[in-house]
């Protein structure tokens, strides 16, 4: 009886652990810095990418550099972590250039949808 408990038990943990996927620190890291930036722009308020969109750009290359967990497609999303951090440093180089309100929440807007689509091929999770 034991052992059949003991079996059941390794089987269950076996199949919870297939199902559940490991977070991509990288990506949480980013998506922590985007919502608190792109939803205040929403609203008009640009002082936060203001002031973070220097860290923006380097959650951006760590997460591109980053090797991705079990469970995610890294080359289905390779070429998108690239355009991200490209459109991070234009984001970082309009700010330093005093870009306007406008410009900046276009841009910002614009970089939301390339993260989404990256979240989109990588996992199941929505990270909004």
């Amino acid at each position: 009886m034991k052992k059949l408990l003991l079996s059941i038990m390794v089987l269950a943990a076996t199949v919870l652990g297939a199902n559940a996927q490991e977070k991509w620190k990288e990506l949480d890291d980013f998506h922590d810095v985007m919502s608190k930036t792109f939803h205040p722009s929403e609203e008009g308020k640009l002082d936060p990418i203001r002031a973070r969109s220097q860290e923006m750009y380097d959650k951006a290359v760590a997460w591109k550099k980053s090797t991705a967990p079990a469970g995610f497609d890294q080359k289905a999303v390779k070429p998108n972590l690239k355009e991200l951090v490209k459109g991070t440093k234009e984001i970082n180089e309009m700010v330093k250039n005093k870009a306007t309100d406008a410009e900046l929440k276009d841009k910002l807007a614009k970089l939301h949808d390339v993260f989404h689509g990256i979240v989109e091929k990588c996992e199941k999770e929505d990270h909004h």
